[in-house]
Parts: C-alpha cells; sequence; structure tokens
C-alpha cells in the first residue's frame, strides 16, 4: 500500500526550533525545500501540511508532542486512509545519534508523541522511521535532553542523519518500507563511540505535563 502521509513529530513554537525532540520536523523540512514546497497551516486539522507533486502529504502536528495523535486521526478519518498510508519519522533516545531505524509497525517504545497516535488510531500497525538523538548524558534530565539542542560537534552527525533520512523515506514511498529497511536501518552490532558513565534512561521517565495546555512530550 503506498504512503499518503509523511508526519513529523515535534513541538511547535520558535523556542522548540532545532531541539532534539523536533528532528521529525527537521526532516519534513528537508523534503519538502528538496521538493520545492511548502507549508501551510491548516487549522482543521491543527497541522502545518505541504503537498507533494504525487499528492503525498507532509504534516507537522501543531498540537504539541503529546497530543500529536489528535491531528493524525482529524487526517486520517477526513480521507478515510488506513493506518498502513501513513509513515511518521521522530526522535529516539535509544539510538545512538545519527543511527536510523525503520519499523512496519510496534509499541510506543516510551516515546510519548507514538503513544498518542497508537491511542487515537487504535492500533500499533503503522510505518515509522526512528532518528536517533542519543542518550541521556550522565547528570542529566530526560526533558532537558530532548528539549535541549544539538551541541555544536553534533551537528554534522545530524546533517548526515537527515539527509540520509531524507533518502530513506524517498525508497520507503517508491519501493517499500520493507527494501528500506534493509537498505538504511543502521546495523545493531556498529561500533559507535562509548561515552563513560551514560546511563541508559527510558523514554517514558520524561515528565510531559509540566504546563496545563502546553505539554511538551
Amino acid at each position: 500500500m503506498s504512503i499518503s502521509v509523511i508526519v513529523g513529530l515535534g513541538n511547535p513554537g520558535r523556542q522548540y526550533e532545532g531541539t532534539r525532540h523536533n528532528v521529525g520536523f527537521m526532516l519534513l523540512d528537508r523534503i519538502a525545500a528538496v521538493e520545492g514546497v511548502a507549508f501551510k497551516s491548516e487549522p482543521r486539522f491543527q497541522a502545518h501540511m505541504a503537498k507533494l507533486s504525487d499528492g503525498t502529504i507532509l504534516m507537522k502536528p501543531q498540537t504539541f508532542m503529546n497530543l500529536s495523535g489528535r491531528s493524525i486521526r482529524q487526517l486520517m478519518s477526513f480521507f478515510k486512509w488506513e493506518t498502513e498510508r501513513m509513515i511518521a519519522v521522530y526522535d529516539d533516545v535509544a539510538l545512538p545519534l545519527g543511527h536510523l531505524r525503520f519499523r512496519e509497525k510496534g509499541s510506543a517504545g516510551g516515546h510519548n508523541g507514538i503513544r498518542s497516535i497508537i491511542e487515537h488510531l487504535g492500533g500499533e500497525d503503522f510505518p515509522r522511521l526512528k532518528m536517533g538523538i542519543g542518550a541521556v548524558k550522565s547528570g542529566g534530565g530526560m526533558t532537558g535532553h530532548v528539549l535541549g539542542k544539538f551541541a555544536p560537534d553534533e551537528r554534522e552527525t545530524l546533517e548526515n542523519m537527515l539527509a540520509t533520512a531524507l533518502e530513506a523515506v524517498q525508497v520507503s514511498r517508491s519501493q517499500g518500507i520493507a527494501l528500506a529497511s534493509n537498505r538504511f536501518n543502521t546495523p545493531r552490532n556498529k561500533p559507535t563511540p562509548k561515552k563513560e558513565d551514560e546511563p541508559q534512561i527510558r523514554r517514558s521517565d520524561c515528565p510531559d505535563n509540566e504546563e496545563p495546555g502546553r505539554q511538551h512530550g
């Protein structure tokens, strides 16, 4: 089944631009730039959206991360699309910075944006591309990590990841998720630089409800 909508997860607002939690937005911005299209506000769907030449929709929910599913459900219901016609792209602290991983379905894995999508769509059967942003550094907190910006020495790896992710999404659209997975998923045994005393903190440790009505994910 072909992909009709690519959803990038992130938090709206200039204060969140360039943060780790917003790599989904970053990827969609790059796809739009390559395709020569611009995002427009679509209040009906509580999202910024752009349409590619083949009709595929790029969607950036503007509901804050942990309410992303509400916006997506409105779009999917309007077009009567099956969940398999959507691919979600988002950050993952369980993957080292620069690593990519496609999945055709699965649990939220502690990611609050994906949890919201599963709750609102009523199932886990939708493709997704996870982009590694690295684990929390020793002594740091989850919220500060995902809502923080990339360090200068991480920028090159970030840009390379986004460039590869752009290609990966294009391949998944034209040739399918399975082929894209085989080509672009970072091997689990690929050696990565080890950081001393880096804790393995679960994504579910990140609080979402710091301010009523302004939930950050």
